[in-house]
């Protein structure tokens, strides 16, 4: 009898859990559908418990990348809720499953904790995986790392690259040097990574561009230009050719310091060798320049890489229309913003309301009407957000 009221609670549970996702049809959802809909609904979510149904109803897979985003968008939400005990139980309740005792599942989950800040549970996880049958590999060994970094507690990262390889008879392998090379540059501490260098050449263990491209982003973070020098060298050394993603990383680096003008001057040097850059490297200046109030660069930047058959991505978008209204330029940021939309990228309501404010405050009232009208055809559900808005431009 239990147990039939077990199924039957289950059976009942599964239903609601479907109806979450699946509102306005009685056709069944494919999987890909199901995660698409979870996570427009995971994006405006805020209650905890409705997340995790929200979860279980698209019956998410980490062998999905796109059930992976769902995964971790619930899991950021969640953090942001500090509903703790919710990540934990769920995350046992899905270890549970028959068909998510892997690796894969496993490490994935000690990542999640990682990222919730709960990392007794992800070294609890790692340190239990026999008892599920599960062995311990460098996968596992990496994401117990990577976890680390996500927690941000980087002596952490030390104390398992020193300690576990030896007490679960593990052997680092690139990844797990590039994961322990990242965490040292991101706390500070890039010129350990020399000491790490050298116990790869002892095992035999090649570094790569990922390597190296680690260690150029923290001596650039600690303002250490002598200590880029040696690594460009290094890379020379080891045959490496420094190619896009390094120049990538070098120009970025140059623009969180502020020094926009420096990094513009690195890819005008790739141009000149006939390297092509793309459009992360003009995002990246675009950014940049924008941060230091130069909105005329910044403008000629991304009209430069249309020109030159680069897309921007929305994030490149939703800068420039972003800065471009602090800055009070309501009638540049207005062209790019419809272009933006056209693509069904719509910058987020404060922007956006920033942008329709701004065009009335220069005279341009039916600019701003219109755009209202097309931010609620493209969001219905958000129309009473704008009510206030319409009826003071209709006045």
């Amino acid at each position: 009898m239990a147990l039939t009221s077990r199924i039957r609670l289950n059976f009942l549970r599964c239903r609601n859990f479907s109806s979450i996702l699946n509102l306005n049809s009685n056709s069944p959802l494919t999987s890909k559908e199901k995660t698409r809909a979870a996570l427009s609904l995971l994006k405006v979510e805020k209650n905890p418990e409705r997340i995790l149904d929200i979860c279980r109803a698209a019956s998410l897979t980490p062998e999905s990348h796109l059930d992976r985003i769902a995964f971790s968008v619930a899991v950021s939400k969640l953090t942001e809720s500090k509903y703790f005990e919710g990540i934990r139980s769920f995350l046992e309740e899905l270890k549970a499953r028959p068909d998510f005792q892997n690796e894969r599942f496993i490490s994935h989950a000690i990542i999640l904790y990682g990222q919730a800040g709960m990392l007794d549970q992800a070294i609890g996880t790692f340190d239990k995986m026999d008892q599920l049958g599960i062995d311990r590999t460098t996968k596992s060994l990496n994401a117990l790392l990577f976890a680390c970094i996500l927690a941000k507690n980087y002596r952490e990262v030390s104390r398992i690259f020193v300690d576990f390889p030896k007490t679960y008879g593990i052997i680092p392998n690139l990844e797990t040097y590039n994961t322990v090379i990242k965490a040292f540059c991101e706390s500070g501490s890039a010129s350990s990574v020399y000491s790490i260098l050298a116990e790869m050449d002892r095992k035999g263990c090649k570094p790569n561009a990922t390597s190296f491209g680690h260690l150029l982003a923290g001596f650039y973070k600690e303002e250490r230009y002598e200590d880029v020098g040696k690594v460009l060298n290094l890379m020379e050394k080891h045959g490496i050719n420094p190619g896009l993603s390094t120049y990538n990383i070098r120009i970025q680096s140059l623009c969180k310091l502020k020094k926009s003008t420096e990094a513009k001057a690195l890819l005008e040097g790739m141009l000149s060798k006939g390297m092509k850059p793309n459009a992360v490297t003009y995002c990246h200046l675009i950014h940049g320049f924008c941060k230091e109030g130069d909105f005329d660069e910044a403008k000629r930047l991304f009209k430069s890489m249309a020109c030159r058959g680069f897309k921007p991505d929305s994030h490149c978008y939703h800068t420039l229309v972003y800065f471009l209204c602090q800055a009070g330029d309501f009638e540049a940021a207005l062209p790019i913003c419809k272009e933006s939309m056209e693509k069904e990228w719509v910058p987020n309501y404060t922007t956006m309301k920033s942008l329709v404010n701004g065009l009335v405050s220069v005279s341009k009232v039916e600019e701003a009407k219109e755009l209202v009208g097309q931010i609620k055809e493209k969001f219905p559900t958000k129309a009473d957000l704008w009510k206030e808005t319409e009826e003071s431009l209709s006045q």
